[in-house]
């Protein structure tokens, strides 16, 4: 027999489905064997005591990505990839972001030129799509999905980045033709426009206020409206990082009813509260995302969501902008609440925070953390069983952890380019001591063991290969039939 390229032995196997212990035959990069006793290999992994869990999926982060106002994340795909490996993640899906003007082809381009050289873990893009012109719904989208990018997601509030409803409804019908999933950014422009005019007109720019203008309800009526539109069209929708009970239970409630939603929150809207950011002076700039944090209640409502099956993704949304003239501070150490740069950082922790406070503390099963983690975003975005679990046939990708190593939180102990972490002092017990990523020992002994660049482009399929629907995903004439074409 020939021997492996490495034997994990010793340790509990956990799945989004079992916890067994068995040893892990591993060659080519692929698991090839699982059981005991399973001979020689080049190399011997004793992981007794700790749990074998998949590698993580952050399935939305923002990597050497420029905002609409032209700020650049402080993470470029190789400090980005580390900060995501040393937090137990084997996979990324950062975004290949569109602005008005642009090409789909060319921002696919440009993701690929900055990714390939440097990331160190394997990666994915979803799209992002501000201009749904006709030539980008009816060619670039349409034969993109084909060749692999299935996943895009579009917004409904930034002025540079919105899309109206009727073009959502002609996103979502491209992604229903071709089998792909639309993700949204879920709150009413208006609403939030409206708000913030009021506030700035009586003085009221401090970061705090970016909580207030961003109110709950530009969530959930945003998401009810997004879910009712996904309905119209007969198309998945996945609702990203929700923050807000009501928007939740808008989720829970299509999804109860048959309805192909999914939902995804994020670390921001467990462990901070919109009180970070009413802090000193401009501190409170560096707890500014949106949606916002919420309050004390709206932190367990999420918990709930991620127990009741609201949830099925549990994602970073990594958006390091740094706390000086480059990220947050960009338009002045005074700037108001409107022109702070949006976005935490959180790749490394995301799986630490919840494995502490949810499996940790009895609020989540192991399985469930592994469903949240890593199955259901390798499920929901075209890459299982590659990739989301430990079965014969799969990529080699796990994160070995020791549930019983204690840390506490520090930006010193961080991997990003950020230069600070929204979650500094929190003390945290379990992180992955070894990670692998295909095979290759990436993280071991707190150490980087691989070279930057031999992480592997993803490739992706549609749901099925002939189009199907409203005719290729075109946007419905007045002459055609509505209900003809929805049948």
């Amino acid at each position: 027999m020939q021997e492996y390229d490495l034997i994990i032995k010793g340790g509990t196997i956990a799945t989004a489905s079992d916890t067994f212990d068995a040893d892990i035959g591993i060659r080519d990069g692929t698991i090839v064997t699982l059981g005991k006793d399973l001979g020689k290999a080049k190399r011997v992994i004793d992981a007794d005591g700790q749990l074998i869990l998949p590698g993580g999926i952050d399935a939305h982060c923002h990597i050497e990505q420029e905002s609409s106002t032209k700020i650049m994340t402080a993470d470029d795909f190789y400090s980005g990839s580390v900060s995501a490996a040393f937090g137990g993640n084997t996979t990324f899906i950062p975004f290949a972001a569109q602005h008005r003007g642009q090409s789909l082809r060319e921002v696919v381009k440009i993701a690929h030129e900055r990714a390939g050289p440097k990331s160190v873990i394997d990666y994915a893009f979803h799209l992002i799509i501000s201009d749904a012109n006709e030539n980008v719904l009816g060619q670039e989208l349409p034969a993109l999905i084909q060749e692999g990018y299935t996943s895009f997601k579009v917004y409904l509030t930034y002025e540079m980045l919105k899309i109206s409803d009727r073009q959502m409804l002609d996103v979502l019908s491209v992604a229903r033709t071709y089998g792909a999933m639309t993700m949204v950014h879920a709150e009413n422009d208006d609403v939030i426009s409206w708000i913030s005019d009021r506030l700035l007109m009586r003085g009221n720019t401090a970061p705090k206020f970016h909580a207030i203008a961003h109110a709950e309800i530009a969530e959930s009526e945003a998401s009810r409206r997004a879910i009712d539109l996904a309905r119209l069209v007969d198309a998945e929708l996945l609702i990203v990082h929700v923050s807000a009970p009501e928007a939740a239970e808008a989720i829970l409630k299509a999804r109860n009813n048959g309805i192909p939603i999914y939902g995804e929150t994020c670390p921001q809207y467990l462990f901070l509260t919109k009180d970070d950011l009413d802090r000193n002076g401009m501190e409170g700039a560096m707890f500014c995302c949106s949606p916002p944090p919420r309050d004390k209640s709206g932190q367990e409502a999420i918990w709930r969501g991620l127990k009741n099956g609201t949830f099925q993704v549990f994602s970073s949304d990594h958006a390091p902008y740094r706390y000086d003239e480059s990220g947050k501070l960009k338009n002045g150490p005074n700037a108001s609440f409107k022109k702070i740069a949006n976005g935490v950082p959180g790749l490394e922790v995301r799986m630490p925070l919840l494995f502490s406070e949810g499996v940790g503390k009895g609020r989540l099963t192991l399985n469930e953390f592994v469903a949240l983690t890593s199955t259901n975003a390798a499920k929901i975005y075209g890459l299982h069983p590659r990739k989301g679990t430990i079965a014969i046939g799969s990529d080699a990708d796990l994160a070995i952890w020791d549930p019983d190593w204690e840390r506490t939180i520090t930006q010193s102990i961080m991997h990003d380019n950020m230069d600070y972490t929204p979650y500094e002092g929190m003390k945290v017990k379990g992180w992955p001591r070894i990670v692998i990523n295909q095979g290759r020992v990436v993280v071991e002994n707190e150490e980087l063991q691989v070279v930057r660049g031999s992480g592997s482009f993803l490739d992706r399929a549609p749901k099925f290969t002939e189009p199907r629907g409203f005719g290729a995903g075109t946007p419905l004439s007045p002459e055609r039939s509505f209900d003809a074409d929805i049948s």
